[in-house]
This record gives structure tokens, C-alpha cells and sequence, in this order.
């Protein structure tokens, strides 16, 4: 074997564990992400069951109830609704007509199951995809007044 030909299968065995590396960052990156979702978007769109999403919006006046430990109650983006459910302690800002981001799995028969639930921390603060979900909806207040 001529010097080149050792050199060319260093660097081709090279590239091939440098291939092997990014495949493996890249399984281990698309295993942890999270996508977020509005009702909406569940809605309309064929989201396979049993995938960890984020789901955001405002929790619908009127929709919560209590269950023994579990929680029940729907977040809207005012054009849909999708009923969740949680069976933990809710934070101390939950409650309804206040933006919300839940964290979970979409079960059969349509109830998300969350396993964390985020709520809002002061009057002005929603989180920029619940904001933009009710951008692109149409239904965005600002609180400006004209």
C-alpha cells in the first residue's frame, strides 16, 4: 500500500466517524425537542398520538374543574378549544381567561394530558407562541386602547 492510499483511508475512515458522530448528536437532539402547538394547530393538523408537545393559549372561562387529584380544563386560542388534563399542583397565577402553556402527551379521544403546566407570571408577560398563535388567529389584544 503506497503512502496516498494510506492517507486517503485515514481520512475516509475519518469523515466516516465524523458522520457517525453528527448522526448520533443529531438522534439525541430530535429525541429531546418539544414542539409547541396551538388548539388550533391540533386541530387542524394530523399530530401523532402520544408525541411530548406544548400546547399554549388562554384557559377558557368557566372550564375548570376538579377531579380527586386531577385537574380539568381547556385551553383556547379563541378560535379552538382542546380539553387538558393535569393531575398535579397547578401554579399560584392558573386561572381562567390567563395565558397558559402545558406540557403533555394527546391522548385518544382528544384530551391532552399534561404533565406540566406554565401560567403567566404578571399582567403584560404571555409567552411569544401564545402570542403569536393568537396573532396568527386573529383574535391578538394587545391592550392598547384607541
Amino acid at each position: 500500500m503506497t503512502r496516498k492510499q494510506r492517507r486517503l483511508y485515514f481520512v475516509l475512515l475519518g469523515m466516516l466517524a465524523l458522520g457517525g458522530a453528527v448522526a448520533l448528536v443529531l438522534t439525541a437532539i430530535s429525541d429531546s425537542l418539544v414542539y409547541f402547538y396551538s388548539p388550533t394547530d391540533i386541530i387542524t393538523q394530523r399530530i401523532p398520538e402520544g408525541r411530548r408537545m406544548r400546547v399554549g393559549g388562554l384557559v377558557e372561562e368557566g372550564s375548570v374543574a376538579k377531579d380527586g387529584k386531577t385537574v380539568i380544563f381547556k385551553v383556547t386560542d379563541l378560535s379552538n378549544t382542546i380539553p387538558v388534563a393535569y393531575a398535579g399542583i397547578l401554579p399560584d397565577l392558573f386561572r381562567e381567561g390567563q395565558g397558559v402553556v402545558v406540557e403533555g402527551r394527546m391522548e385518544k379521544g382528544g384530551q391532552f394530558q399534561a404533565s406540566e403546566v406554565l401560567a403567566k407570571h404578571d399582567e403584560k408577560y404571555m409567552p411569544k407562541e401564545v402570542a403569536d398563535a393568537l396573532k396568527k388567529s386573529g383574535q391578538w389584544n394587545d391592550g392598547k386602547k384607541n
